[in-house]
């Protein structure tokens, strides 16, 4: 029903504010600042979307969670899809999402709404997620040596000869 509605009024809003604005700068104005909103809002998302991509490959590279970048990116990405449709309600909406704290705002607005059940990062060979380890059970992980990368042997001081 929401998304009725916005489809509905999101044309109504944009039709009275280009005659509004049309009728006091007049027809070219109107369309040159449509065009230059478009222009500039795809400058400032393909900046914008670059460094949320740096982040993203900073967060998965310390496998850390990628959760704010992709949110962000994906942000921006609704930001330029509003900044190239015609309109100035939309291209107000476009540039708000490109200023950071608002997109922190939405993140935060949506995150009250949204509950995770499981979240699990591979290694990039296979994801699963395993139950908790039980009582005894040491959670680790290994590398293995290559026979010519093995340490020389002797005594280690661990061992008696």
């Amino acid at each position: 029903m929401w998304i009725f509605l916005a489809f509905l009024a999101v044309p109504v809003i944009e039709i009275g504010l280009f005659i509004q604005v049309g009728g006091l700068i007049g027809l070219w104005p109107t369309l040159a600042i449509v065009v230059a909103t478009a222009i500039a809002g795809t400058a400032l998302v393909r900046s914008q979307g670059a460094l949320v991509m740096n982040d993203l490959r900073r967060a998965l590279a310390e496998m850390r969670d990628p959760t704010a970048p992709l949110a962000h990116g994906a942000m921006i990405l609704f930001a330029g899809a509003l900044l190239l449709t015609p309109g100035f309600f939309t291209d107000a909406c476009g540039l708000a999402l490109l200023i950071p704290p608002v997109r922190e705002a939405v993140m935060r607005a949506v995150a009250k709404r949204v509950q995770v059940q499981s979240f699990t990062m591979g290694t990039g060979f296979e994801t699963r997620q395993s139950p908790p380890p039980g009582p005894g059970v040491i959670d680790g992980d290994f590398i293995e040596l290559e026979p010519q990368n093995l340490p020389p042997r002797g005594n280690s001081g661990w061992t008696r000869h």
